[in-house]
């Protein structure tokens, strides 16, 4: 049987939507996929209650006849942590949890794909790091990494060094066209050199980025306030924090772009309004804008959210979703499927 990790050293990289295309190409040799996620980490409170729906996605995409507390063992929360560092949790109960899942769920099975942490440090106060995990189980490591500057291959060097002999190769994912010629002719040898192979460069696509209201509606915990399509594309943030005149100028020179800003700065809210790049508006701090401010949105079709958290906490949750991509379903692990086909050295993966 095959074991494969897929690690990152940043969230956001694309690790479910990769993992379940990487079993569904395997299923299409015939091979019987098996699918683990042993830290949960996409958490609605920090008493541990999950958002995970990654081994749901699992279930669905691969046809996984498994339970949830099988496919996702540990909940890592907040309450998790401090629990753990004040000596409350059993390294040897927790350790024989993973083990016991994982054997389990790859009975009889040709591939195991285990899904890493956010990040590949993730779960080392209970010593189940990804490479801990990995040494654990017996997996080779895929290592998932974005690329956005030359700065980010210090990260990807010290946790090849971490993960050792285990490494079976990096892919890079959802480069952008302004980076891809330079990860392609000066990244890939450079990490050759250092005997790493790299195994494939996906570029960036569209159809993976961004997200829609609906998705930050539920990320940010809001309310919408007009009647307007909640699926429109929102693919960046903008802060709205200066005059209004400044504001608009700085509108007008993006696409595809939430404004969030306080619901009581009237002034900026108008001005985004006025922009055609601006397809949603996110009012912070709990308050209501002014009718005519509605009358507006509503006028134009643009939807306008509520939300309680302050403007910073606001930009930061939402730029976070956006970075992950699209909300993950059936239709991201068909596209990314292939991606894979198209740019990545499946076999050596999967042999």
């Amino acid at each position: 049987m095959k074991t494969l990790l897929l690690a990152s050293t940043e969230d956001s990289t694309g690790k479910t939507a990769v993992a379940l295309a990487l079993g569904q190409l395997a299923q299409a040799e015939d091979r019987s996929v098996g699918y683990m996620k042993p830290k949960g980490t996409r958490l609605q409170s920090n008493v541990g209650k999950t958002l995970d729906t990654d081994p749901m996605l699992a279930r669905e995409v691969l046809g996984i006849d498994a339970e949830m507390h099988e496919m996702e063992p540990i909940v890592y929360s907040t309450t998790f942590i401090e629990g753990a560092i004040r000596g409350q949790e059993n390294l040897a109960d927790l350790h024989e949890r993973i083990d016991s899942a994982f054997e389990t769920l790859a009975a009889e099975k040709d591939l195991m794909v285990i899904e890493g942490a956010d990040v590949y440090t993730t779960g080392g106060i209970v010593d189940l790091a990804d490479d801990d995990v990995a040494a654990r189980l017996d997996a080779d490591v895929l290592l998932l990494e974005r690329f956005e500057s030359a700065g980010d291959i210090d990260h990807l060097l010290a946790a090849a060094d971490r993960m050792g002999d285990r490494v079976a190769g990096v892919v890079f994912n959802a480069v952008p066209d302004s980076m891809y010629d330079l990860v392609e002719s000066d990244v890939v040898p450079f990490l050759e050199g250092r005997d790493i192979p790299v195994l494939g460069v996906i570029p960036q696509n569209r159809e993976l980025a961004g997200v829609t209201l609906t998705d930050l509606t539920d990320e940010l915990g809001g309310s919408v306030l007009t009647g307007a399509d909640e699926d429109v594309f929102i693919e960046r943030v903008l802060v709205g924090a200066m005059g209004g005149e400044a504001a608009l100028s700085h509108f007008r020179r993006t696409k595809d772009a939430a404004v969030v800003t306080g619901g009581d700065r009237a002034d900026i809210q108008r001005a985004a309004l006025e922009a055609p790049g601006v397809n949603a508006l996110i009012l912070t701090g709990g308050f209501e804008p002014p009718g005519a401010v509605l009358g507006t949105a509503s006028e134009r079709n643009v939807p306008v959210l509520s939300v309680q958290s302050d403007t910073l906490a606001t930009v930061e949750r939402a730029e976070r979703l956006i970075r992950g991509g699209r909300v993950r379903d059936a239709r991201t692990v068909e596209a990314m499927t292939q991606l894979l086909h198209d740019h990545v050295d499946v076999a050596t993966l999967l042999d």
